[in-house]
Parts: structure tokens; C-alpha cells; sequence
């Protein structure tokens, strides 16, 4: 992260105006194959394994939640390369330009005829949609126009990756935060697609031998997700402390009123640290657990979505009892505090991470 000076409240402002990362962080990410954290090193990317990429993330969402969560959500679609078809991997992935965006709404049906699926559909949440090559999909699957259905009698869901050139982005993303994501639906209509295009995200299915195509993927994304989560918390905080000694300038707290915000900061910055390490111990230990035994128990699995979510609501906390101590700095509408209180705010209404439990 030699070039964090980059990543400033300026270019995050202009972030904020286009609507999507601007080119200057573009181009560091390309450079620095951010959006390949878990492609295979052969196909142009780090290799990573996911302890790895849960701190290049967290950093990341430090720097600015959009390009925080830009990057994890591209090189979370880009995971998927380890359940696609050879041919798709080397199509697609040795371009040093490679941004896979994806929704994880089953929005579509693809239609079986013969050695092609026919897909009409429209997918809602694409972060990186403005500057991706491709786009996943996931689609109900039909045979000769008939559902398929699974054991259970449930539709077969499975995933395709498609051309950028191929679906139209709809302007769908009008949130108070993470405005930089461009996190647009798409869709297309009646188009046609080879086989290989279409893949399933079940361990497995994987199609590449690295342990991290068989870190399950709910876990995956709960702690990804946790980890932006965890680099704004601590961006907005640092930004609260801030504004609270700028104000002590011309407010001039006496010495009970700095005492108690000094315990309470303290205080929270201990919680919070105490939980980042919990954390990435719970992370650690599954990661352990899948190289040694090549499958990690149900018990830590369940550990890691607890403090997953755990985590994040204890950053909601946290923010919300510094936050006031901000004054009303924190709610002109233009400065880099605001607009990091905005995109907690936004992120942190993600469906995986609402409860607790």
C-alpha cells in the first residue's frame, strides 16, 4: 500500500461526482491486481489466500469505502474463476484489465437449446458495473423451455459470466453512500451464450485445486463484507477524533468534559481492536483447519459468521456513540467525515450482516 497518499479525500470527492472509481485509482488497482486478489498467479493475478485479502480489504475500505468495497466485491466475482471452465479461465483472465462485477440476485432464466443458453434477466447491486469486462450472473435453468428442477423440486440456480458488451447497465444505484461503487442493475434479453459460460459456486464444483475454491462462500462473503465494514469503522472514527480536538480549539472543554470523551474513545477503540482480532483469529483458525484437513468444521464455520456479524454490530455501536462528539462538522454535506458516516451507513444495511445471530 506504498501509494496510499493517492487515495485522497479529493479524489474521493471526485469518485463521489462520476459516480465510479476515477482512472488515477484505477489505475493503481490494475497495477497492483487488486480486482485478481484470488486469481491464480498463472492467470495474472496474487494468489492470495483469504487472511491475505481480508487485510488488503480492510486497508482498502480505510483509504475510502468505495474503493474499499469496489475492490472486494470485483475480486470476489473474480474468485469464481476457480469454478469456470478452462477455456472461459483463459479467455477472460490473463487481461491485465480484468473487472468482473456481479450480482447475487437470481434475476434471470437461461434457456438450454442444443449447445447454447438463451438468458433474459435483470440483476440489481453490480458494484463496478461502469468499468467491468464482464458481468455474473445468476439464472434459473430451463431445458427446452421447461425448469429444471432439483431433488427437493427446487429450480437449478446456476451462474454464467457474461460480456460487458453484451448487457445493458441500468442506472439503479441513487443511495446516500458508497455512491463511488456504481454498484448498477444490468440486464439482457435473449442472449445467446456457449455452454462454458455457466458455472455453479459449490466446492465441489471447482474446477482449480487452491484451498481458497473451497472456503465455503457464505462464510466468504460475510467475512469480506465484515472486513469493509471494520476499515470504514476505523476511518469514521479516526475522523471523529479529529473534529472533537479541532472543536476543544475554540470550545475550549474543560478538564471533565475531555476526561470523559478520552475514556469513552478509549474505551471503544479497545472493544474494537479486541473484536478485529477475534476475527482474524476465527479466520485464521478456518483457514488452518482447511489446509490441514481440506474441509473446515461446521462448529468454526459457524464461528466465523458469529463474529462476522458480530463485529459489525459492534461498529454500529461504536460509531453511533462517538458520532455525536463530531459536532455539526459531521453533517455538512461535503466533507470527507460526512461522506464516510454516509457510506457506513449504506454498506451497513447489507442483508448478510443485519442480525446478529
Amino acid at each position: 500500500m506504498q501509494n496510499s497518499q493517492l487515495f485522497n479525500h479529493e479524489l474521493a470527492q471526485k469518485a463521489e461526482k462520476l459516480g465510479q472509481l476515477p482512472e488515477e485509482w484505477l489505475t493503481e488497482i490494475y497495477a497492483e491486481k487488486w480486482f485478481k486478489l484470488f486469481v491464480p498467479k498463472d492467470l495474472g493475478g496474487l494468489g492470495c489466500t483469504l487472511p491475505e485479502a481480508l487485510k488488503i480489504e480492510e486497508k482498502l475500505a480505510k483509504l475510502d469505502g468505495s474503493l474499499g468495497w469496489t475492490v472486494t466485491l470485483c475480486a470476489g466475482a473474480a474468485w469464481f474463476v476457480g469454478f469456470m471452465d478452462e477455456s472461459v479461465r483463459k479467455d477472460i483472465f490473463p487481461d491485465e484489465k480484468l473487472c468482473l462485477a456481479g450480482s447475487g440476485f437470481v434475476g434471470g432464466k437461461a434457456n438450454k437449446v442444443g449447445d447454447r443458453y438463451i438468458i433474459t434477466g435483470s440483476w440489481t447491486y453490480a458494484s463496478g458495473a461502469l468499468h467491468a469486462t464482464h458481468l455474473t450472473a445468476n439464472c434459473e435453468i430451463l431445458e427446452d423451455g421447461k425448469p429444471l428442477l432439483d431433488k427437493k423440486g427446487m429450480p437449478v440456480i446456476k451462474a454464467f459470466v457474461l460480456d460487458r458488451k453484451d448487457v445493458e447497465i441500468l442506472d439503479g444505484w441513487n443511495y446516500m453512500g458508497m455512491i463511488a461503487t456504481g454498484s448498477h442493475a444490468f440486464k439482457c434479453e435473449n442472449l445467446s451464450v456457449p455452454l462454458d459460460r455457466c458455472f455453479e459456486i459449490l466446492p465441489e464444483k471447482a474446477q482449480l485445486i487452491a484451498p481458497i475454491y473451497q472456503y465455503p462462500f457464505l462464510q466468504f462473503a460475510e467475512a469480506t463484507l465484515a472486513a469493509n465494514i471494520l476499515g470504514i469503522s476505523k476511518h469514521l472514527i479516526e475522523l471523529i477524533e479529529h473534529s472533537f480536538w479541532k472543536r476543544h480549539e475554540y470550545r475550549k472543554y474543560d478538564k471533565k468534559h475531555l476526561r470523559y470523551f478520552q475514556n469513552l474513545l478509549s474505551q471503544q477503540d479497545k472493544k474494537l481492536q479486541k473484536l478485529r482480532d477475534e476475527f482474524y483469529s476465527q479466520v485464521d483458525s478456518s483457514w488452518k483447519e482447511l489446509n490441514e484437513n481440506g474441509k473446515i468444521s461446521e462448529s468454526r464455520l459457524k464461528k466465523v459468521s458469529k463474529i462476522s456479524r458480530k463485529l459489525t454490530q459492534k461498529c454500529r455501536e461504536i460509531n453511533g456513540k462517538l458520532y455525536p462528539f463530531a459536532g455539526l462538522e459531521a453533517a455538512k454535506t461535503h466533507t470527507e467525515m460526512n461522506r464516510v458516516w454516509r457510506d457506513f451507513n449504506t454498506v451497513g444495511q447489507h442483508a448478510l450482516l443485519i442480525f446478529p445471530f
